[in-house]
Parts: structure tokens; sequence; C-alpha cells
């Protein structure tokens, strides 16, 4: 299997919206992606009222990641594509009966709600928060397909995620059966809870990652869990920063 490997400076780029500014540069021992999180490709509809609204995002990762002896989970942010738009597979939304649309923010049920699948997202598998911050949850087809080779973009501790197709699977599964609790019904990927990490049953470890020619590279598949969600290398303090309850 073959991966690609560049730093990539890119030029505004022009979209149904607005002109994204991106830019991908090293700074000492960091590579810093800066952009305005506009999506050079077109965008929603979600609930009424939501837009996208200009960012100033900073993303800055080891240029020179290691692996390390720990992992690190739930981060805010996943990744950040050479687009310049934030990778955020995790929802903070749990399934909760009481509230009118099946779910609110209160953990309490255990039962996380996926994005793709669980929540509203427009053609390349994106919303937008509170904030009006653009953001994927799952593969932008817009994106992928425009790839001049593999690479799509950094995680949070600085290793490549690069984007092959059915070249790699993940080792997610759907659980069999029906749930337990919560929400009752058949495992369909709803909720995160639906998945489990299955040892050997794809070509991917269990966030998402291999070594390839001894250098450790994450991926986005087609499938759960889309992007990495956890870390294998050090995530910055700045993202530590950022990380979300």
């Amino acid at each position: 299997m073959k991966i690609f490997a560049a730093i990539f400076f890119i030029a505004p780029l022009t979209t149904g919206l607005a002109h994204a500014h991106v830019s991908i540069a090293i700074d000492g021992e960091q590579r810093c992606i800066t952009s305005d999180g506009v999506p050079n490709h077109e965008v929603g509809t979600w609930r009424p009222g939501a837009v996208v609204e200009e960012q100033n995002h900073r993303f800055c990762v080891d240029a020179e990641p290691v692996l390390t002896d720990t992992i690190t989970r739930r981060i805010h942010i996943s990744g950040m594509t050479l687009t310049g738009i934030p990778l955020r597979p995790g929802t903070a939304e749990y399934y909760d009966p009481t509230a009118e649309k099946g779910w609110s923010r209160d953990r309490s049920s255990g039962w996380n709600v996926e994005g793709v699948g669980g929540l509203i997202m427009d053609a390349q598998n994106a919303h937008v928060d509170g904030d009006g911050m653009y953001h994927y949850h799952g593969i932008p087809e817009a994106v992928v397909s425009e790839l001049s080779g593999t690479l799509f973009a950094y995680a949070a501790d600085g290793f490549e995620i690069h984007y092959v197709g059915s070249e790699v699977q993940s080792s997610y599964q759907l659980k069999a059966g029906e749930r337990d609790s919560g929400p009752g019904g058949l495992h369909d990927g709803t909720y995160v809870q639906d998945w489990e990490y299955v040892e050997g049953s794809g070509s991917l470890d269990e966030c998402n990652g291999a070594l390839v020619n001894g250098q450790y590279v994450y991926y986005a598949t087609d499938t759960f869990p889309f992007f990495p969600r956890c870390f294998k290398g050090n995530v910055s303090a700045e993202l530590m920063a950022r990380q979300r309850n």
C-alpha cells in the first residue's frame, strides 16, 4: 500500500459560499494549519438558522510525531483537513427519552448519539455547531475526490490521516442483537455504543491507524469510526485545553 507524504501550501480556494483562506506551515517544531473554516464546496441544510460562520482556526501539532506508550481519547477536534476544516466525529448528544428530539446533553443514559446516522448532516457528512463552526463527522466526498494523493488531514497528535477508500478496513463492528438498555432496538449504528472494536477483523487498530513501511499513519474510513477517535502520539497542550467533557 502506498502513502504519500507532503507539506501543502494552499492558495485561497473558491467556494459557493466565500473564499476559504488556508495555509499550512512549519513553525518551529510544529505544523500549523490556519484557516477561516469556510469549506470549498456547497453545504447545508440543517436546522433553521444554522449557517457556516467564518472562524479563526489555528491547529498546531507536532511536525515530527512519535508514538508513545499511552493512548489519548475524547479530543474535541481530532484533526484538520488540508482544506482547513475540523474533523469532529464525536458528539455531545445522548439518548434522552424525556427530550423532544429524543436526545440531549444529559449523559445519564450512557448512549452517545453517533454523528453519521444519528444527527442531521449535509451531503458531505458535516454540519455546524452553535458557533457556526463547520466540521466533518464522516467522509466528505467533495474533498476526498479532489485529493492529489492520499493525504487528507493531520491528526491531533501530528500523524497524517490518509484516505484510500476500501483499501483499508476499520476493525469496528456492529454488535449483534438488541440493546439491553437505553433506547432498546437493534444495534444499528445510531449510537457509539452500538459499535465494538474487534481486533483483527479489519486492517486497522483501535485508533484507525496502522504501520506502513515503518511509519505510523491514521486512516479516514467509509465506516465507523470514520476518523481516529484516539491518539497514539502526543496531543498538543492547546488541543487538550479545547477538550470538551
